[in-house]
């Protein structure tokens, strides 16, 4: 695969599984600034590609809706002269329910086809990782496929079965010598996120301990006060699946941190959460980037850099010689161009009096 030299735009979008078929802000916007950054530039999709159950095998009664809203976003990005990415999350797994891998591989296959790049959809084949892929000299991804964590039946390992990780156990190995290595920046890509200030890491709106069978249909608008909180607290303290208390999440979680802890300046991207945060803990920078069809509440944290929740993306832009700026792109239809809700420098290598890059306006 090419590498770039020069500064580099990399744009994080998540969970755009149901965009607006009839005009999308966040699509938008997205091709305005991929025009903009032309060859030098990288978009990853986060996961959640297609509401609500991934893209099901053909004949399945929901296929045809599944597959226009997939192809809507292929369609953003099939002309894109940079690279393009995509991960899986618990919705392309069929929902994280039994026969999720064969959806998530249904997917991978139709992404890569239609866009005639291969090896774009990592890890491949449902496997967990980790995959590296070079940027430049200053900055690499690694892709994990953190569902294989929580995903219930059959999930591959091993290399009979085209995975490079041969355990659970070989998995962290590897992905601790990967980081180990001199190789400049990391950015590791996964789906489910690490710290979040929403509600698969616990946090809660008021309204949503009120009305909390709004979970159940978002309709259903009937108040159950005190009583209400019961749900809302079963979710952080012991977990749905998708959250980030349900224990084998946690455990993907706690050896993912335990790892990353040793290394300075590593950046941990992720979807999830509908809604665009940016937590710094320690020397590690954990982002998400979930709103790319969906904006859901969020809250401030005394860790939190932003947090919002607003429909649109993220965009890092990494600059020689490990410079890295970051700006939060709110979409609107009424605005091409979109709205940056948050500009500033993310991780500065240079002393503060020197002289900033000019490749990007941040």
């Amino acid at each position: 695969m090419e590498q770039y030299k020069g500064p580099h735009r990399l744009f994080l979008i998540g969970d755009t599984g149901k965009p607006d078929l009839s005009g999308d802000a966040v699509f938008q916007l997205l091709k305005v600034k991929l025009e903009e950054a032309g060859k030098n530039s990288t978009v990853i999709f986060l996961g959640d590609n297609v509401y609500p159950n991934g893209l099901p095998p053909v004949g399945h009664q929901s296929r045809d809706l599944s597959e226009r809203r997939l192809l809507f976003q292929l369609d953003a990005v099939k002309d894109h002269p940079g690279q393009v990415f995509f991960i899986s999350g618990n919705h392309d797994w069929n929902k994280g329910k039994r026969g999720g891998l064969h959806y998530v591989r249904i997917q991978e296959k139709f992404v890569e086809s239609y866009l005639q790049r291969g090896d774009i959809y990592l890890p491949s084949k449902g496997c967990p990782g980790p995959k590296e892929v070079i940027i430049n000299e200053n900055f690499r991804l690694i892709f994990i496929n953190t569902q294989w964590w929580v995903q219930k039946g059959k999930k591959p390992i091993g290399t009979a079965l085209g995975c490079i990780a041969k355990t659970e156990d070989h998995f962290f190995r590897i992905l601790n010598e990967m980081l180990n290595k001199e190789q400049g920046h990391t950015i590791v890509v996964g789906h489910h996120p690490l710290y979040s200030k929403a509600m698969h890491g616990g946090v809660f709106s008021p309204k949503q301990h009120i009305f909390p069978l709004r979970f159940v249909h978002k309709n259903l608008y009937i108040p159950l006060p005190g009583a209400g909180s019961l749900y809302p607290l079963f979710r952080k303290y012991f977990g749905a699946a998708e959250d980030i208390s349900y224990p084998p999440y946690r455990k993907m979680r706690n050896r993912l941190l335990h790892i990353f802890r040793k290394h300075k300046d590593l950046i941990y991207t992720a979807g999830h959460d509908h809604n665009l945060q940016y937590i710094k803990k320690g020397e590690q920078h954990f982002l998400i980037s979930g709103s790319g069809s969906k904006a859901a509440y969020v809250r401030q944290g005394k860790s939190s850099k932003f947090s919002f929740s607003s429909k649109g993306f993220i965009e890092l832009g990494l600059n020689s010689p490990g410079d890295v700026d970051i700006i939060a792109w709110e979409a609107l239809l009424s605005q091409p161009q979109g709205r940056a809700l948050y500009r500033g420098k993310m991780i500065s290598t240079r002393p503060s009096n020197s002289i900033a890059n000019p490749y990007h306006s941040f």
